[in-house]
């Protein structure tokens, strides 16, 4: 990860139903900040161990298998006036480590508040709706992560 020390090390996840459209949730109290799932790698966790854990976390299932891992490190920066206060200007953005899995699951298995609260609504999105939702600033880094693991999303 040389060359991305001011970015915080980050996975997101690409949830894909058997209908092959993608998980979105609406972030709590932003009535328009729709994302994939996301979260910090902790110190000692492996990309894929975080990824695992925000699973768990943010989505509040386990029904899921891993069909790929991105092949490089995206990145992206957040408008300064939007940046996590608990960031302390210690990075500019994120990088994220993106995985691709399939939910084997039924919609009743998620549980968006089986811990502390990311999303306070979701759905399910076809690639381009969900690029439509983004907010800007992340677009990019999802129509990079869309063209990667566009042969696994409708």
């Amino acid at each position: 990860m040389s060359g991305l020390a001011r970015y915080r090390r980050n996975v997101g996840l690409m949830l894909i139903a058997p209908d092959r459209r993608i998980f979105v949730g609406r972030r709590a109290g932003q009535a328009d900040a729709w994302q994939m799932p996301q979260g910090g790698v902790d110190d000692g966790e492996t990309p894929i161990e975080a990824a695992c854990r925000e699973l768990w976390e943010e989505v509040g299932t386990a029904k899921a298998l891993l069909l790929r891992e991105s092949g490089r490190w995206h990145t992206y920066e957040v408008p300064e006036p939007v940046r996590p206060a608990s960031w302390k200007g210690r990075w500019i953005g994120q990088a994220q480590r993106w995985f691709a899995l399939a939910f084997i699951g039924r919609d009743a298995d998620i549980d968006i508040a089986a811990h502390e609260r990311e999303f306070d609504a979701w759905q399910w999105l076809t690639a381009a709706e969900m690029l439509d939702r983004i907010v800007p600033f992340k677009r990019p880094t999802y129509d990079a992560v869309v063209a990667e693991f566009r042969d696994l999303v409708k």
